[in-house]
């Protein structure tokens, strides 16, 4: 067995240096601008460092890290005025590493080593991408989603604090790292597919945010281009996709249990919308051009936290209804609430369920209530934004939206 996991290690060692090398050994150039490291280099390094691992531990592999290091700082120093990166000479120490990590954990090791030839494979596009592509603005939100995902989170306190039992810190962190990493997602999107399909893709991710304020934003450029109607009209119903999803997530974030309860009306849904959007889509006249949906940021912020405010707040105001009025309250606070936002409701009631106030087979049927309430609201909001034409192709596939998930539910 011993010999068995020593050979895999090996061969693990091995195939580091190869790839790695290979990738480098395509770089290295000819003549005297060639770089010192090559495919062989590379290779001899790996096996080099799981060798030093086996035979003398830690220890050895310092010191043969610091010969290593003389090394490479001879060859840089030759060579600086040729090529003054030092890519090659880090990929060589990350190597021996890898190499002697391949003693202890080769599948760790043999997944790192892979990303470390993407990476300098990719040079040239992570560069241009870096320096051409990215926004200032799509930097700050990726750093700030970051610190949120990575150092918020993990600090926020996992219990239900505050009267009533109401309100879990960590619970709604998570929404709002979800909220981010959703529209982030979608305004990657935007971005790679560009301004043909920007209605359609800007609307679902728009989606995400608030559903409701992008068909408020559709309506008027209905009105402006009547001839583009139903373009704007199937990408109102396609920010329902977001809609429908975004309730998905939810409760399988707060909730997996009511999830399962669930399926059956978020698939319905789901399809009934993507079929009837793509519909309108058919022979549609081509979109002005320079009228592509504009995405700003990666996120809204301001929405996000707005989104966590009025989680906590419902979330609160629902397990004071259940509390002093069963659960005919908290179905009356879905309902008010759903003209709203679904999300917030759908949240609040998931975690009721989780927290034990609430049972499973009661809680699917607020949270359809919320949804209804809110197709109702976006039916509004399309015929005051919109006029007659957007609003009756909307106020069709919110009804379509609406029977499906109920009837979901029934059938399960």
């Amino acid at each position: 067995m011993t010999l068995t996991l020593g050979f895999t290690g090996a061969a693990a060692a091995l195939g580091i240096g190869m790839l790695v090398g290979l990738e480098r050994e395509r770089h290295k150039g000819q003549g005297e601008r060639r770089a010192f490291a090559g495919l062989r280099t590379y290779a001899i390094t790996a096996l080099l460092g799981y060798v030093t691992q086996h035979v003398g531990g830690a220890l050895l592999l310092g010191l043969i890290a610091l010969c290593l290091a003389v090394l490479v700082s001879t060859a840089y120093w030759k060579a600086q005025d040729k090529d003054p990166g030092i890519t090659s000479e880090v990929a060589l120490f990350t190597v021996l590493v890898l190499g002697a990590l391949c003693a202890v954990a080769p599948e760790l090791a043999a997944a790192i080593g892979v990303i470390t030839a993407g990476l300098l494979s990719y040079r040239e596009k992570l560069h241009v991408f870096a320096r051409s592509q990215l926004t200032d603005g799509e930097m700050r939100d990726g750093l700030l989603l970051l610190i949120v995902a990575l150092v918020v989170l993990p600090l926020t306190p996992d219990r239900f604090i505050g009267p009533y039992d109401a309100v879990n810190p960590r619970t709604i962190c998570t929404l709002t790292v979800l909220l981010m990493v959703i529209g982030a997602v979608g305004h990657v999107a935007v971005r790679a597919l560009g301004a043909r399909y920007g209605y359609a893709v800007g609307a679902i991710a728009s989606g995400f945010a608030s559903s409701t304020v992008t068909i408020a934003t559709l309506g008027p450029m209905a009105v402006k281009e009547p001839v583009s109607v139903r373009t704007f009209a199937a990408a109102a119903i396609f920010s329902n996709l977001a809609t429908v999803t975004q309730v998905g997530l939810i409760l399988g974030t707060v909730a997996p249990a009511l999830l399962a309860q669930m399926v059956w009306p978020l698939l319905a849904g789901f399809i009934t919308t993507a079929v009837y959007g793509a519909c309108l889509m058919l022979r549609l006249p081509t979109t002005p051009a320079g009228q592509a949906m504009q995405v700003g940021g990666a996120f809204d912020l301001k929405l996000a936290l707005m989104m966590v405010l009025t989680l906590t707040g419902i979330t609160f105001v629902s397990s004071v209804m259940l509390y002093h009025f069963g659960q005919a309250g908290v179905m009356l606070t879905a309902t008010l609430s759903g003209l709203a936002d679904a999300h917030a409701a759908t949240a609040s009631i998931a975690a009721l369920a989780t927290s034990g106030q609430l049972t499973l087979q009661a809680a699917s049927i607020p949270v359809l209530l919320a949804v209804s309430c809110n197709s109702l609201s976006k039916c509004v909001v399309a015929w005051v934004s919109g006029g007659r034409r957007f609003a009756a192709y909307v106020i069709a596939g919110q009804s379509l939206l609406t029977g499906a998930m109920w009837l979901g539910l029934l059938v399960r």
